[in-house]
């Protein structure tokens, strides 16, 4: 049914889909909402090709067959009668043709869009119809819908649903199965006249024809390879529009993002696209989205052979572009320049034999035949870009030919950019014309310098400001409106009518005032070009044909009439055809750089080995030995040469057969000539002299630094939030250590140089609790990967480790439950795509040192970056540090021209060489002065060679300078070393100076006098210690020659004064490529001695460093003040990031070639570790840097320099040693003339050329049409613009993670730290390692209430009344010990000690008040055991179903239940709710009929488990729903257990928030201001009714009704731990920690448990088991915290429900009074953690007239009754209880520190303060009290005295004279009543002043109490 597509629904809902949608609609300030639908769909698999061809391509020729079998045969419908059949109407007889509706108005429905229908029987023209643009791909083949919408234009009728009956209605009269991707081909516009003409084509699956795969035969020994090859950078080309980098004469701002980019073609032929485009509503202006977009592509056709749902998008793609060079094109690669961004790709490539065939063919006998020797002839190989057209056939000579699509995809992606306002409906705006493209292109031409290299990226924003200002009205009528925030952003759009990059006069009018006629074209392209001369020509006139003009070009070619020309533009115009166009490259260095350019930086190191293999660059060898008429460089060697026998060293390079190889490794190093010392002392022998010291010189291993130690802070609070998440997914309290590995690039000096940061950290030390001595550095490296082909085994050893370590959180770059990963890394922007794992949140950029020149650590040093080195280059005082050199640029090019078959870096390689050779000679001395060798030479490369050879004469030790020479090719830097070190020897310098070579893939080698000597420098008494870092050569004169594609972390020493990168390629300007070579020279500066602005007298003339003294700090703050400066040091990587050290990406996919791709997902090395050895500045020297005088600028040393500069001249009175005044000055960096160009230039956001460019290999740009980065961006903010702008390429390791219907699939444990090159991110996180190891350490500790008991008798007891091993208390001999009534919780210090006839107390202590006592009370820091009860914070993954979190992390449901039952005390009902989870409904009975809570079940007496604990346990809580400690799942061992939380009723909705898998008991309404007395009271009562309901329950089953359990826990929400002391027979009493299970069962195990009523366990203290009183294993006295309560025995004790304070104390006086036993566990005791939030004991008493607390003091708790006074807002039971406590004193004031003479209080304690005694009795018949014979009582307290106090019973007690009675009740009058009752008139006086109410207003119910004395 036209439908058949393969997309999938997504797996998400429908709802989901739509409410995303319209939140990112509502969130965008885009001007277009992406379509809801399209978000339904997966994206489509990209169809696999297979000898070259799709499998399920269609062919316009071959009636959609889809395979080789025969076409399925297909009867159309027969249609109704009467209709209208005529081929080009539609069944109601209107006209569809194209060519009869182009001039009529049409009404188009909004959504759709006109579309042309190709009818087989109508070849010539299209039908016209309006589709649903939602069931239509855009560019790329993206984002269409199953199914069809569409309307016929003819007779208006709307709404066919299906294509079938679509094609029916408008007569398409078809032979096979209608489908809407064969028969919809082009989409329909309105041209500048308004004729509807035919557009672009509908690209259905990225691709309008046949795709082929085209592999030529490549030149040179090129070999075609289907994969990327291994230890290579990536393969995919990056010069095709999958995006385009803004260029440096342009700025896109407030673009109108379009979804997709056009296809780039291969002759003619759309190539499919391999990248994802973002959704359309992440465009527009604004900061850009947090987490880029997730496009969807349109699905492919029907499943058959070939297609399988995991071929991946790429698939094509890649096959066809692995091996340059080809033809092929794709739309994933980045298309950031036509000279550079990456990989030899389809965009030009030379044409083969086997090409040509697969070329589109021009009509007959219109081929183009290409002449042989056209290289050899014209010393260049033309590049012919394709413009508008098919390219004509090309024969003859191909091969020197290359053929690029890119300015054809250039010229498509611009037809692209009204697209985004068609979604509104019909618009008016239209698309550049192609004679306008074809002009703005030979204007950009043009205005080229006759040196640069044509940049993509200009002409794409050239075309984009055209568009955009010839429609500027139209599209503001789209424009949302914008804040004047957003339009002060890079986002705001422009008005100005002046195009960049094009001269004002050229400037265009608006395209709909002035619409350029292709007959105008010619004539303005001529005129245009005339303004360069013969620069650029146009072949416009009489030209009939590109075929016509490519012939003309190429005999002009042929015949040099093309030699001053750099650009030829063919254009043909012939009247009723379309324009077509196409431009050939011309000038030599042009069509160099475009060929190198298409090789991948692997690809052109191929090249050089295979060029040098052949012996192709031995001629320029001996050209360049050739000094002219100065003679020749092997004779001049030759005479200066010590050893007549040794070599030539020209000669002797790439002669034999080994050295020709390519699979040079390092050489031997040269081995001193014992001949070499008699001019000089060795170097040994020099530096062990005792009188030659050097004084300056001073290594110190540095510390961490202030701004190191913030960021391993940043980094640790990051790791805690992802911990304090809800996410839950790091639960650092659940980890006692840490462990790491640490993967770096696969550089062994990098790998040894981490290794000795690691070392001298002490961080080893600090995680493994070893001794300095006891860790090697041979031990650290067991910690430290190289990222080679035995990382994996490696990692994989690490993760089974971390599997079967939970409690260890290991830091790896790899995931696993216990790992937390750190990216650590100076290029972050691999990291930063639209399918990131690491949340930007997560994200930690290096801050800034200085804010306005203002130190903020401190740190008195100055980073000197990139930023400072382009700032060098516009100060404009002195010679920039950042320099390019003009002798060897145009020495170079000279060679290029002369050798077009050489490779640039073979050239340009060799040069810099001889250039070095001779500078070594003429500054050595050997060579006469009459050669001028200074001729052969250029300033730059004599003055580096000088001063290197004179350094180390001014020093005493020879301290010396390091020259980096940089040369990226192994073969080429191998042959470096050779060539050099024979110079060297023949000049007899091998003592002065070292040649070292840097290679990657092997150790740092040097020769054993320049060890020794270093060895001697550092003191050093290790005879087998060698250098192994660059760090190491500190000071040490050598040229290190490193190799390598890219840098990879190496750390340079303070000794670099030299950056040579002249050789480095100009062919990748990715920003990272650049950066990392830039970063070598990056640097920390002593602020305090910053260079100063103009070289004084006195100065050196040999260090000729004026190079350093070019930038000062004071021109760079003063240029950053007056915003001149594109970046400020504070900004190293938003603006103008730090270049240097390997990116930690690239490890695996560029250099790695044994890593699988399995492995490339979990892979990603730490990069770049930071220099740690360094010189001391301020320990160096103690003189400021000597101004050095630099007698003339460099700019004017072309031919010849001093004649003084070459030999040694006194040394600085000041500082003696070169290596000292250097220290603190950057090194000096040489560029190559094309780089430091762009490196320069700015764009026209003000920012270096290079943050425009791609900013990655390993990524790709999302969109062609995105904004430029601002120059206000933060680090934040530049990663949200990778976010959104940026997709990863099919071999980055994030490539797989694209989500489906989620934007948010980060990785929960990634973490990214991010800062310049050698600032110093390796002591930082090293330095993170060792505080997330001390914070864990501390995690795992809680403090714990350590105090020893208090109130003990002097007189120790010596009766023991159970043997000290018995497992459980005799409830005879129980009842036989005394009660102890002294309480001895030390919490309770301060309150009224208890009388007990037998206890002699000891001296009394000053008084302290309660609210004082939680403040002081002692704590010891104990770690937690396994045991341990957690809060809300602990969440490791055995807690989460404890916990009520699934894996979806969804709260589990529960349900409220009430349950009412009567209480007789209260004299009402009561009514409780139960929150009840459903995982806990097993525990509760319910009714049958309406579901209604009936019981919480309980177990039987002889029931037993070893895995359940029978007793219920509550935990009455109060603020505390974070803090407490309700996670007792480690702490029961995973026994099953009833755990219920007490809460009052406004604090129900936090606790289960907190704690959805809890019971949660509710307190009713009234008791949302009562204290512990109540939840306790109300626990007790319902367990009990609770037991008689189960009794019940038990009894209808037919079961033993007394058989029920009846004990319950009532446990406090601080108990943390507990433990259990052994005896042992040697040791004593051990205490060690048990589980909370063992203790329950063990007591709920005991044989006679019945017969108590309250059991408990005592408090632990560290000093404890020193006790004499431990002895006992069992007491009678006092329990708190953890009780196990017999809710049957005590049946009719209850707990005071008013009481705040103290009510344990009461409870158990009463509950002993009433004959029941109390029995305390000594073996057992709980760890109360100290919990400074919440809890009962945190009351607050304020005044009724405001919410604010204030200072009352406790004389105003109460008030005279009737009295005006100022009412409290506090209970009025609070009240008292703090009256009597602070006040009791002078209440009792006979009983202060009178022990001997208590206060009688009845039936209740009540604390009247520490100074006073309280003698408890009871009132009950048959109570237990103490004996009151011959004891006087200091006074009597009445509380609330009930009917079992009478007036006999008071009798019996006698008092003291002027004792003083209290008596306390609810009201009055029964205050009054029981004065009476009681008859205390008799015995007591009582005065109208004596009565008093608590301090509450009536309506609170104050408290009233009545005072007397007794006469």
């Amino acid at each position: 049914m036209g439908n058949s597509y393969a997309g999938q629904l997504r797996t998400t809902r429908f709802e989901e889909v739509l409410h995303n949608s319209i939140e990112a609609s509502l969130r965008s300030n885009t001007v277009v909402a992406r379509p809801v639908f399209s978000q339904l769909y997966l994206e489509t698999e990209q169809p696999l090709t297979y000898n070259g061809r799709t499998e399920n391509d269609d062919d316009d020729d071959e009636d959609g067959s889809e395979t080789n079998s025969p076409p399925l045969p297909y009867q159309m419908k027969t249609p109704p009668e009467g209709c209208c059949t005529t081929d080009g109407f539609c069944q109601a007889g209107r006209d569809l043709r194209l060519s009869s509706l182009a001039s009529d108005p049409l009404d188009v429905s909004a959504g759709f869009m006109l579309v042309g229908v190709k009818s087989p029987s109508l070849p010539e023209t299209l039908l016209v119809c309006a589709v649903d643009r939602r069931f239509l791909p855009d560019e790329r083949g993206h984002n269409a819908l199953l199914g069809f919408l569409g309307n016929c234009m003819g007779c208006g009728e709307k709404g066919f649903r299906y294509f079938t009956e679509f094609s029916n209605h408008i007569n398409l009269k078809l032979s096979t199965q209608p489908k809407k991707q064969k028969h919809l081909k082009h989409h329909l516009y309105r041209n500048n006249q308004g004729v509807l003409v035919k557009g672009t084509p509908i690209c259905w699956r990225g691709h309008d024809g046949r795709m082929r795969q085209t592999v030529s035969i490549l030149p040179e020994g090129h070999v075609a390879s289907d994969e990327p090859p291994p230890n290579t950078a990536p393969t995919l080309p990056l010069h095709t529009p999958g995006g385009y980098t803004a260029g440096s004469h342009s700025d896109p701002v407030n673009l109108p993002q379009v979804a997709d980019a056009p296809h780039p073609l291969t002759n003619g032929i759309h190539v499919a696209p391999s990248v994802a485009q973002p959704s359309l509503n992440q465009s527009g202006p604004g900061r850009p989205s947090a987490t880029g977009s997730h496009a969807n592509a349109g699905p492919p056709k029907k499943r058959h052979k070939g297609w399988s749902p995991e071929s991946s998008a790429n698939s094509v793609t890649e096959s066809a572009v692995k091996t340059p060079p080809s033809s092929s094109a794709s739309a994933a690669s980045s298309m950031s320049s036509l000279l550079t961004n990456g990989a030899r790709s389809e965009t030009a490539a030379p044409l083969s034999s086997s090409q040509a065939s697969l070329t589109p063919l021009s009509p007959p006998g219109l081929a183009v035949t290409i002449p042989d020797q056209l290289l050899h002839t014209c010393r260049l190989q033309p590049v012919i870009f394709k413009g508008h057209g098919s390219l004509p056939q090309l024969t003859g000579n191909i091969s020197e030919v290359l053929l690029s699509s890119l300015l054809q995809s250039c010229y498509l992606s611009s037809q692209t950019l009204p697209r985004v306002y068609q979604h509104y409906g019909p618009s008016p705006i239209q698309p550049l014309s192609t004679e306008m493209q074809i002009l703005l292109t030979v204007y950009y031409l043009v205005q080229l310098g006759p040196d640069q290299v044509p940049l993509i990226e200009d002409l794409e924003q050239i075309f984009m400001r055209s568009w955009r200002e010839s429609h500027l009205s139209e599209i503001r009528q789209y424009q949302q409106p914008q804040t004047p925030a957003s339009q002060g952003r890079h986002y705001g759009i422009e008005t100005s009518s002046i195009l960049p990059g094009l001269p004002q006069h050229l400037s265009l009018l608006p395209q709909s005032q002035q619409p350029l006629t292709p007959s105008q074209l010619p004539w303005l392209a001529q005129l245009a070009a005339s303004s360069c001369g013969e620069g650029v020509v146009v072949l416009g006139e009489k030209i009939g044909s590109l075929a016509q003009g490519l012939q003309q070009t190429v005999s002009r070619l042929m015949e040099g009439r093309l030699e001053n020309t750099n650009y030829v533009a063919i254009i043909v115009t012939v009247p009723g055809q379309e324009t077509q166009s196409c431009v050939v490259v011309t000038g030599k260095h042009q069509c160099r750089a475009l060929a190198e350019s298409m090789y991948s930086p692997n690809e052109g190191l191929k090249e050089i080995n295979h060029q040098l293999s052949l012996g192709a660059a031995q001629e320029l060898i001996h050209y360049c030995n050739s000094l002219g008429q100065d003679g020749d460089l092997d004779s001049l060697l030759d005479s200066a040469t010590l050893d007549s026998n040794e070599p030539s060293p020209l000669s002797s390079c790439l002669d034999s057969a080994e050295e020709k190889s390519l699979k040079t490794t390092h050489s031997p190093k040269d081995t001193p000539s014992p001949n070499n010392s008699k001019d000089s002392p060795s170097p040994k022998g020099r530096a062990s002299s005792p009188k030659d010291t050097c004084s300056e010189y001073s290594v110190k291993w540095r510390e961490v630094r202030p701004i190191q130690l913030a960021v391993a802070r940043k980094l640790l609070s990051h790791v805690c939030a992802i911990a304090d998440s809800s996410t839950q997914n790091l639960d650092l309290g659940s980890f006692d250590r840490v462990s790491f590995l640490i993967l770096v690039p696969p550089s062994e000096v990098t790998f040894q140089q981490t290794v000795f940061h690691l070392w001298s950290s002490g961080v080893l030390q600090e995680l493994g609790g070893l001794d300095q001595e006891c860790v090697s550095q041979r031990e650290a490296e067991r910690y430290v990967v190289k990222m080679d082909q035995n990382a994996q085994a490696r990692i994989e050893n690490l993760i089974q480790e971390a599997q079967s370590n939970s409690y260890t959180l290991y830091i790896l770059v790899r995931d696993a439950p216990n790992i937390l990963i750190l990216h650590v890394t100076s290029f972050p922007f691999a990291l930063q795509t639209q399918y990131t794992r690491i949340s930007p949140y997560n994200e930690i950029h290096w801050p800034s040192a200085f804010s306005n020149d203002v130190d903020l650590y401190h740190e008195k040093t100055r980073y000197f970056g990139v930023s400072e080195l382009l700032e060098s280059t516009r100060s404009g005082s002195s010679l920039p540090l950042m320099r390019y050199d003009s002798s060897f640029e145009s020495m170079a090019s000279a060679l290029e021209e002369r050798f077009p078959k050489l490779h640039s870096s073979v050239i340009r390689t060799t040069v810099l060489i001889q250039h070095y050779c001779v500078a070594l000679m003429a500054a050595s001395g050997k060579i006469g002065s009459s050669h001028n060798l200074h001729k052969h030479t250029s300033v730059e490369t004599l003055e580096i060679v000088q001063s290197l050879l004179t350094a180390a004469q001014q020093c005493p030790t020879h301290h010396g300078h390091m020259v980096l020479l940089r040369i990226p090719s192994q073969s080429l830097a191998a042959c470096a070393h050779r060539r050099l070190s024979r110079v060297r020897r023949q000049l007899g310098l091998e003592d002065t100076f070292e040649i070292i070579l840097g290679n990657p893939n092997q150790a740092l080698s040097i020769g054993q006098s320049f060890t020794d000597q270093i060895k001697t420098w550092l003191k050093i008494q290790d005879a087998d210690w060698v250098p192994q870092t660059y760090l190491e050569l500190e000071a040490l004169p050598c040229i290190l020659i490193l190799s390598g594609a890219e840098p990879q972390g190496e750390s340079m020493p303070r000794s670099l004064k030299y950056c040579d990168l002249r050789v480095i390629s100009c062919s990748y300007l990715q920003r990272t490529t650049l950066e990392q070579e830039l970063g070598l020279a990056a640097y920390l500066v002593r602020a305090e001695s910053r260079p100063p602005h103009n070289p004084g007298p006195g100065s050196d003339l040999l260090e000729s460093d004026a190079e350093k003294l070019s930038s000062t700090d004071n021109e760079e703050e003063e240029g950053q003040e007056n915003g001149d400066s594109p970046l400020s040091s504070s900004q190293q990587l938003q603006s103008c990031p730090e270049g240097g050290a390997s990116d930690p990406f690239p490890a695996q996919t560029t250099t790695s070639p044994n890593v699988q791709k399995g492995t490339t997902d979990t892979i990603q090395p730490p990069s770049q570790s930071q220099t740690q050895l360094q010189p001391q500045p301020s320990q160096s020297f103690p003189y400021p840097p000597t101004p050095l005088h630099q007698p003339q600028s460099r700019r004017q040393h072309s031919k010849s320099t001093s004649s003084g500069s070459l030999s040694p001249q006194a040394s600085s009175p000041h500082l003696s040693c070169s290596w000292a005044r250097g220290v603190s000055r950057p090194p000096s960096v040489l560029l190559p003339r094309a780089l430091y160009d762009i490196m320069t230039a700015s764009d026209s956001s003000g920012l270096p050329r290079c943050t425009s460019f791609l900013p990655h290999m390993s990524v790709a740009w999302a969109s062609s049409f995105r904004p430029l980065l601002s120059k206000m961006m933060t680090c934040t903010e530049q990663s949200l613009y990778y976010r959104q702008w940026t997709v990863p390429r099919s071999y980055h390791m994030d490539n797989s993670n694209r989500t489906e219907g989620r934007s948010d699939n980060f990785h929960p444990r990634r973490l990214l730290l991010s800062g310049p090159p050698q600032v110093g991110k390796t002591g930082a996180y090293l330095h993170f390692l060792g505080i997330l190891s001390r914070m864990l350490i501390r995690l795992m500790e809680v403090d714990i209430y350590d105090e020893e008991d208090i109130n003990y008798s002097c007189q120790a007891e010596g009766v023991l009344y159970h043997p000290s091993n018995v497992s459980w208390p005799n409830p005879d001999i129980v009842k036989t010990m005394p009660f102890d009534y002294t309480i001895h919780d030390p919490k309770y210090e301060e309150i009224s000690s208890v009388y007990c006839p037998g206890y002699k107390s000891s001296a009394d202590g000053n008084p302290v008040r309660q609210e004082d006592v939680y403040l002081r009370r002692r704590t010891s820091r104990i770690k937690l055991s396994k045991y341990a009860a957690y809060n809300t914070y602990h969440h490791c993954e055995q807690c989460h179903q404890y916990l009520g979190i699934n894996p979806r992390y969804q709260m589990y449901e529960s349900t409220l239940y009430a349950f009412t039952f009567t209480h007789l005390l209260l004299g009402e009902e009561i009514q409780l709710y139960f929150i009840i989870p459903k995982s806990k409904e097993h525990y509760f009975s319910f009714s049958q009929s309406g579901g209604q809570l009936e019981s919480m079940r309980l177990p039987l007496t002889s029931d037993w488990s070893p895995d359940c604990i029978k007793s219920p346990i509550f935990t009455p809580t109060t603020g505390r729903h974070e803090h407490g400690l309700f996670n007792l799942y480690h702490a029961m061992d995973g026994a099953s257990h009833l755990h219920i939380l007490v809460v009052k009723e406004y604090e129900m909705a936090v606790y289960k928030k907190y704690w959805p898998n809890h019971i949660i008991l509710v307190l009713p309404t009234v008791f949302n201001g009562a204290g512990i007395g109540a939840a306790h009271f109300l626990i007790k009562e319902l367990s009990y009714h609770n037991l008689e309901l189960e009794r019940s329950r038990r009894l209808e089953g037919g079961g033993p009704a007394g058989d029920v359990w009846p004990f319950i826990i009532l446990t406090d929400d601080s108990c943390v731990m507990w433990n259990a002391v052994d005896l042992d027979a040697r040791n004593g009493a051990v205490e060690h920690a048990v589980s909370l299970k063992h203790i329950l069962q063990h007591m709920e195990a005991c044989p006679d448990l019945a017969h108590y009523g309250l059991c408990g366990v005592r408090k632990w203290s560290s000093r404890g088991l020193t006790d004499n009183k431990l002895r006992e294993p069992f007491s009678r006295g006092h329990l708190h915290d953890f009780l196990l309560l017999n809710v049957d025995r005590s049946q009719n004790v209850q707990y005071d429900q008013n009481r705040f304070t103290c009510h344990d104390v009461d409870f158990t006086l009463r509950l002993h009074s009433a004959g029941l036993l109390v029995c305390r566990f000594n073996a057992f005791s709980v760890m109360k953690k100290q919990i400074a939030i919440g809890g009962y004991r945190t009351f607050i008493i304020k005044t009724k007239t405001t919410d604010v607390p204030t200072s009352v003091g406790p004389s105003q708790y109460i008030c005279a009754p009737d009295s005006k006074h100022l009412f409290l807002a506090t209970p009025a039971q609070l009240l008292l209880e703090k009256y009597l406590q602070h006040t009791s004193q002078k209440l009792f004031p006979h009983s202060t520190k009178n022990y001997t003479h208590p206060v009688l209080s009845v039936d209740c304690y009540l604390n009247l303060g520490p100074e006073v005694t309280v003698c408890f009795v009871s009132s009950r018949p048959h109570s237990v009290n103490i004996s009151s014979t011959g004891l006087l009582f200091s006074g009597l307290l009445l509380c609330f005295a009930d009917s079992f106090v009478t007036a006999g019973f008071l009798k019996k007690f006698s008092f003291l004279k002027g004792a003083t009675l209290c008596v306390i009740s609810a009201d009055r009058s029964s205050l009054r009543q029981t004065v009476g009752r009681l008859e205390l008139e008799e015995e007591w006086r009582f005065r109208l002043s004596d009565e008093f109410q608590t301090a509450n207003a009536k309506e609170d119910r104050p408290l009233f109490f009545l005072t007397g004395k007794h006469i």
